[in-house]
């Protein structure tokens, strides 16, 4: 995989992918940690970068680093009460990354989504995230009511997020083992999946636009239940 941009190019360094090879524009070299990095790094043009990035927004940089390894859904389910984030339909991979980043700077033990109809861990959803996926455990899986129902059998709270539910976050109890839901950028939760929730969580809007994206409430959440935990 060809990731890009500094942020994502450093953390893929920090974290446990092997970097093979590094390509840099001559301002992007003057990066500190490139001199630590312990890669090969080429200095190149900026074309270069953007074939190889396949994206113009490389900022100067990307490496080509070994495949994205995804958790064991159930090893995360086993950790002592953890805060899981999990999607429902999330596509678009700007909003993937967003809420990866949100996840791993609030503390999320692991994010989880189904295998289909979902943005995957890509080049873009690194850059997104700015490389927060290349610490935070992230799983896959076939159904994702099904998942919930399992963690529920394990003494997790589900939470899921919907603009009508009748729970305010500020009043939700977010300590313990919880699972907080996400929907679709478009249609929100599916009914199966918000069946599978214990509660619905609504954030109060006082403006004139009728929602927040998925990106923002995610980080709304997670950091109110960070706070409460």
């Amino acid at each position: 995989m060809i990731v890009y941009g500094r942020n994502a190019v450093h953390e893929a360094i920090r974290g446990p992918r092997t970097v093979l090879q590094i390509w840099v524009t001559r301002s992007a070299a003057r990066e500190p940690w490139l001199a630590v990095a312990g890669v090969d790094v080429s200095e190149v043009g900026g074309d270069e970068i953007a074939r190889r990035a396949e994206s113009e927004g490389h900022q100067g940089i990307c490496a080509e680093v070994s495949s994205f390894n995804y958790a064991d859904v159930n090893e995360l389910l086993a950790l002592p009460s953890p805060l899981l984030v999990a999607l429902d339909q999330v596509q678009d991979p700007q909003n993937l990354g967003a809420i990866c980043r949100s996840a791993e700077c609030a503390g999320a033990a692991g994010l989880i989504f189904p295998e289909r109809r979902a943005a995957e861990v890509t080049p873009a959803v690194c850059k997104a995230s700015a490389g927060a996926v290349e610490h935070l455990p992230i799983a896959q899986v076939r159904n994702l009511a099904d998942f919930l129902a399992d963690a529920k059998k394990l003494d997790f709270w589900c939470y899921g997020a919907d603009g009508a539910g009748d729970l305010d976050y500020r009043t939700v109890d977010f300590s313990g083992p919880v699972v907080l839901v996400m929907g679709s950028e478009g249609s929100g939760i599916r009914p199966r999946v918000a069946a599978a929730c214990d509660g619905l969580v609504s954030l109060p809007l006082r403006g004139k636009i009728e929602s927040l994206s998925v990106g923002a409430a995610a980080a709304v959440l997670l950091y109110a239940a960070a706070a409460a935990r």
